[in-house]
């Protein structure tokens, strides 16, 4: 009875193993769902240098592995020696008297990272310089690919102050995203920076309730001798005070053209900066709001000579198609309601959005393309302060939050 028992089970797995693999073959199982990668976050404390120098040792095999692909990058470009044109760009520019003047630590965190990671400082202090060397490019080749969507939202009755971006770049940083964590010293505040390995700064926010996201505005003049973007967000991340976050923005003079949406605790605000005026930019006219902003300027008119035609144009509604308005019609859309019905999860679906095939707000990035979203980030300055990102696109990737020390 036992060995009918038995061989009846059997009978009855086997036609349960021929049903499955029917029902399999007719409707195939999704593939494996891949557990989502994060963003390294490193630690950093002690002086600049220290910090930099555990930066380049913590990071040491993915900053040789991005400076490789970095100069790859350039030669995909028809240039045979990368480091020639690199000289020839650190040539033409005179950054380091004004790092030195208005961010002094900074030098010594360059040099840490040049130590730690056993790059060349000349190697290492060109890297930090990724939008002034697209300025560069512009004057020589007249490039423009640059796509970056930010948004702003003040605080009210409903939510806290929010500040938020898809932060677009070249191919070759994938894989170098990170996540800084630099602890409070008794001059700054504890600070959340994201970036590339190796380099200092692509936005960010610190435990004050200060964060700043930011934008290329290519077509904005440029000064060979100003701050570059790097340095800038290091320097307003730097301040424990609103106020001297807002100076210190609006009073240097800046290297390349560039938006910056600056959040202070409850408020937001938008500046379109370039070699020589810093103009506020404010979607809807006279109301201090909700901002947004792409990749094109609407407020500042000091303009390069080369763009202006295209400047002209946009301005009287002519180029519907440029890609930066595309995006900008979208934020636009998207967002056109009071800043009390704009949610953290309206934001986030905001910058997942493709409302356009070809000139979407999350790129995903793609094998052999120009660029994608390295990474969505959210920041939220009142209330219970955190910081949220992806690791690539949002469409692709969760968030991730990340608290501050005194929130924990």
């Amino acid at each position: 009875m036992q060995k009918r028992n038995l061989s009846f089970l059997k009978i009855i797995k086997a036609g349960c193993l021929v049903l499955l693999l029917a029902l399999v073959k007719n409707n195939p199982l999704p593939a494996q769902t891949t557990i989502a990668k994060r963003v390294p976050v490193i630690e950093l404390k002690g002086n600049a240098f220290e910090r930099g120098l555990q930066h380049g040792t913590l990071l040491k095999k993915e900053i040789a592995a991005v400076f490789i692909k970095w100069k790859a990058n350039i030669r995909r470009m028809g240039v045979t020696n990368p480091d020639s044109l690199l000289n020839a760009f650190i040539m033409a520019t005179n950054f380091e008297p004004a790092i030195k003047k208005y961010t002094p630590a900074m030098i010594d965190e360059l040099k840490g990272i040049a130590e730690g990671s056993g790059q060349p400082y000349a190697d290492v202090y060109a890297f930090q310089l990724v939008d002034e060397f697209w300025v560069y490019l512009d004057k020589k080749y007249n490039e423009g690919k640059h796509h970056c969507s930010g948004i702003g939202v003040p605080a009210t009755a409903n939510h806290p102050a929010y500040i938020a971006q898809n932060m677009d770049l070249e191919n070759y940083m994938h894989g170098g995203q990170v996540l800084l964590h630099l602890a409070a010293t008794d001059k700054e505040p504890e600070q959340y920076i994201l970036t590339c390995a190796g380099l200092v700064a692509l936005n960010g926010m610190n435990a004050s309730g200060i964060g700043m996201c930011m934008n290329t505005l290519m077509e904005l003049q440029a000064s060979a001798d100003g701050l570059p973007v790097a340095f800038v967000i290091r320097g307003v991340l730097s301040q424990q005070k609103g106020k001297d976050a807002l100076a210190f923005l609006k009073t240097v003079k800046h290297a390349s053209g560039q938006n910056y949406i600056l959040g202070i605790v409850d408020s937001v605000y938008d500046f379109e900066a370039s070699a020589n005026q810093v103009v506020r930019f404010l979607p809807k006219a006279e109301e201090s709001s909700m901002v947004y902003h792409t990749n094109h300027a609407l407020a500042n008119h000091d303009v390069k000579l080369w763009h202006k035609d295209a400047f002209e144009k946009r301005l009287k509604g002519e180029h519907t198609q440029d890609n930066s308005v595309v995006r900008f019609v979208s934020l636009q859309q998207r967002l056109n309601q009071q800043p009390a019905a704009v949610s953290a999860d309206i934001i986030k679906t905001t910058l997942r959005s493709k409302d356009n095939a070809n000139n979407p707000v999350c790129v995903t990035y793609k094998e052999g393309g120009w660029g994608f979203t390295f990474s969505s980030i959210l920041f939220t300055l009142g209330g219970k302060r955190s910081v949220q990102l992806t690791y690539g696109s949002p469409d692709e990737a969760e968030y991730v939050e990340y608290l501050f020390t005194n929130q924990k």
